[in-house]
């Protein structure tokens, strides 16, 4: 079981952070910060280039700490929060990822839900810490968190079309 855990967060923590690491570079296929501060505006964000790295800097964060096994209730909870955002910016598009649908983020969440919800196994630096296990309502309060703040962020943060611009839609 372990090693199967193991398996998980190295993806799927790997694969977070890789997202974030394209958001602020030009690395792993990025379009560098400016490219990232112009995707966030076509999805109609607020706040630009400091919207890019918060976005960038939370991947990259939680995908580590997810990876690493460390601090993994609070690896969850961000990763939960930057996915919840993308999910709800590709929620117009339906479920399916052919056509840039919410999947993969759905996915993602589920994965981080999960991993708060097991502990992030023996070979983690969790465990190694002597941190685990975590009480299981460290994942009902990182499912919570992370869901919550995903949705006060596009709240906050995303700008409501004007009416001329509805109107050319």
């Amino acid at each position: 079981m372990d090693t199967g855990i193991l398996i998980l967060r190295l993806l799927v923590g790997l694969l977070v952070a890789g997202h974030g690491v394209q958001k602020v570079s030009s690395h792993l296929g990025g379009k560098g910060l400016e490219g990232g501060t112009a995707e966030f505006r076509a999805d109609g964000f607020r706040g630009g280039v400091l919207t890019a790295l918060a976005a960038g800097g939370g991947q990259i964060g939680s995908g580590l700490l997810l990876a690493a096994g460390l601090l993994t209730p609070l690896a969850a909870t961000g990763a939960i929060g930057v996915m919840t955002v993308a999910l709800t910016v590709k929620w117009r598009h339906g479920l399916w990822v052919q056509n840039d649908g919410y999947e993969y983020p759905l996915v993602l969440i589920g994965t981080a839900a999960a991993l708060a919800a097991t502990g992030p196994g023996a070979w983690s630096l969790d465990a190694v810490l002597g941190l685990t296990p975590y009480p299981l309502w460290w994942a009902a309060l990182a499912l919570v968190a992370g869901l919550g703040s995903g949705l006060l962020t596009r709240l906050v943060l995303h700008r409501t079309p004007s009416a001329p611009a509805i109107a050319e839609r």
